[in-house]
C-alpha cells in the first residue's frame, strides 16, 4: 500500500496550489481518502475526505470554503485545490487510505511541504 503526495511549495498569501495523491496496492474506492495537514508541535488537521461508503465529501471548518477535494478513480488519484492561501496553512500535506473519514487509517503517504509567505 502507497501513498505519494506531490504539488507542495512556495507561494505567496492569496496565491493557490493544487496538490496530488495516487495511491497503490489496494483498491481505491473501497476506502475513505483523507487530506490531512501537520505543523510540527502542533498535531495533525483532517483537512477533507471522500467517504468511501457515499462518496460525499467533508472538510474542516476552519477551511472557510477555499479548499476542494476531488479524485480520478480510473487513475486512482485524489486532488486538493487549495486557493486563498493564507501563512497559517502553512504545514506539510499528506493524504491518507482511511477505513472511515476521521476514523483510523489503514496507510499514509509522506507527505509534500506547503509554505505560504506573508
Amino acid at each position: 500500500v502507497r501513498l505519494v503526495e506531490s504539488g507542495g511549495g512556495l507561494v505567496r498569501a492569496g496565491e493557490s496550489l493544487r496538490l496530488s495523491c495516487v495511491a497503490s496496492g489496494f483498491t481505491f474506492d473501497e476506502y475513505s481518502i483523507g487530506w490531512f495537514r501537520e505543523v510540527p508541535g502542533k498535531g495533525q488537521e483532517e483537512v477533507s475526505c471522500i467517504s468511501a461508503s457515499d462518496k460525499s465529501t467533508h472538510y474542516a471548518d476552519s477551511l472557510q470554503g477555499r479548499f476542494t477535494m476531488s479524485s480520478d478513480n480510473a487513475n486512482n488519484t485524489v486532488y486538493l485545490q487549495m486557493n486563498s492561501l493564507k501563512p497559517e496553512d502553512t504545514a506539510n500535506y499528506y493524504c491518507a487510505a482511511l477505513y472511515r473519514c476521521s476514523g483510523p487509517g489503514r496507510s499514509y503517504g509522506q507527505g509534500t511541504q506547503v509554505t505560504v509567505s506573508p
